[in-house]
């Protein structure tokens, strides 16, 4: 076999090693983890590392209080807000975030650093941090390995419990999501989203002037079966009965043209008969 031939061949056999070598790996003592939620329209991620309790004693000793910790193993815990919110009453802006625990016995206090690269409480630099929250750790069934959930879930708000042995440490996160949505609309400029922005106004009953105007908007951006049928219904809140009438009447037939009948077709002619 050629000399240039076989160092070919060998040259191949390195490289699939490699491609081999970087699809494995071994499991983490304290695997990755990541929860994810939207509270209204704000997407609220965790990243974190889940160490287990494996028979140790977790605080006061293998975590110990009135020390920084870096609230899990390998990397500092990060939380992202895809919007402002507010922490325990607190405002903090859109981004990503470490999150700094300082344990004690009654009373713990949470960091939020901008500094999400740090893997050792030596590396922590208290100039980088964002907000501090102090809250009251809680009894809870044992659990293994830590973990965080989320729970009291609304529209407007949520809770993050961070869980390990038999703690429970919570703080509360809200968002305006009323607020968030209807900027979201002002910034936007095509039908459907003006059309929804109207809806959402029309099925909450807030900002109703404002929702008008976007749905005419809409309308006049492309006049469809979908905008029409919500100018119908804000025409009946405003008693325009003929208007709602006349309205809802275009929806239905522009409806009748489609190709296949919306989802709700049948519930706008079973409201244009209550009207009529």
């Amino acid at each position: 076999m050629p000399r240039q031939f076989r160092l070919m061949i060998l040259i191949l056999f390195i490289f699939t090693l490699t491609a081999m070598g970087q699809d494995f790996r071994t499991p983490r003592p304290s695997p990755d983890a990541t929860v994810s939620q939207y509270v209204g329209i704000t997407k609220i991620t965790v990243d974190y590392s889940s160490p287990g309790v494996k028979g140790r004693k977790i605080w006061g000793e293998l975590v110990p209080y009135g020390k920084i910790w870096r609230t899990g193993a390998n990397e500092v815990t990060s939380i992202t807000f895809s919007n402002p919110v507010k922490v325990n009453g607190n405002e903090l802006p859109a981004g990503t975030y470490g999150l700094h625990i300082i344990p004690g016995e009654s009373e713990w206090e949470i960091i939020f650093s901008k500094d999400t690269k740090v893997d050792d409480p030596m590396t922590y630099d208290e100039k980088k941090d964002a907000l501090h929250i102090k809250v009251k750790p809680e009894p809870n069934p044992f659990t293994e390995r830590m973990a965080f959930t989320i729970t009291d879930m609304t529209d407007n708000s949520a809770n993050f419990n961070l869980i390990w042995e038999k703690l429970k440490v919570p703080f509360k996160v809200e968002v305006n999501t009323q607020q968030l949505t209807l900027q979201s609309a002002r910034n936007s400029a095509d039908w459907g989203t003006l059309m929804s922005a109207a809806n959402y106004c029309l099925q909450q009953n807030v900002n109703l002037d404002e929702g008008f105007k976007w749905i005419q908007a809409s309308k006049l951006i492309n006049e469809n079966y979908w905008n029409m049928r919500v100018l119908a219904q804000y025409f009946a809140k405003m008693n325009k009965k003929s208007d709602a009438i006349a309205t809802m009447e275009k929806a239905i037939e522009l409806g009748s043209k489609m190709e296949n009948p919306p989802f709700d077709y049948d519930n706008m002619k079973k409201m244009l008969a209550d009207w009529k």
